[in-house]
């Protein structure tokens, strides 16, 4: 079994990588959701929400879910990215996932894409990257190196 030298200021990234290979994963698995995933929500701070009021309205569900949406898509993102509760942040960008899906996508669920892909792939992708980070937690390169609640 290899041993692990502790990081020191002689330490490069070589070492990093090399001896972290885990949490260098996790980081990318965290940056890629989170940082693909805040991108829809800065759409909607960008553009407004009226989309989602829209669509919660013809369902009869209340307007006050709408804010779910930045839970989903700008807070739970950013939790991601700095490292900071990120299963707690897997589970809100899963559930909030997991609603889109089924208010707006349903419909497509036996569906592909001109290009032969399944229709919800880019859902399913977000929804399972974010359930890996639930189960996998933040690893050591994250602002509370792993050893947070819910980290």
């Amino acid at each position: 079994m290899e041993k692990t030298k502790p990081f020191d200021q002689e330490s490069d990234i070589t070492d990093i990588i090399l001896h972290r290979k885990n949490d260098v994963g996790l980081f990318i698995l965290r940056l890629s959701i989170g940082g693909l995933m805040l991108f829809h929500g800065m759409s909607k701070i960008i553009y407004g929400t009226e989309q989602v009021e829209n669509i919660l309205l013809r369902t009869g569900m209340p307007v006050f879910f709408t804010f779910g949406v930045f839970l989903g898509e700008v807070l739970a993102p950013l939790m991601l990215i700095l490292g900071y509760k990120v299963r707690m942040a897997g589970f809100l960008i899963a559930v909030d996932m997991l609603v889109a899906t089924l208010l707006v996508h349903a419909s497509d669920f036996n569906q592909m894409n001109e290009l032969g892909g399944w229709m919800l792939e880019l859902n399913a992708l977000y929804f399972l990257g974010a359930v890996a980070i639930i189960f996998l937690g933040s690893g050591r390169i994250a602002l509370t190196k792993g050893n947070g609640a819910l980290d």
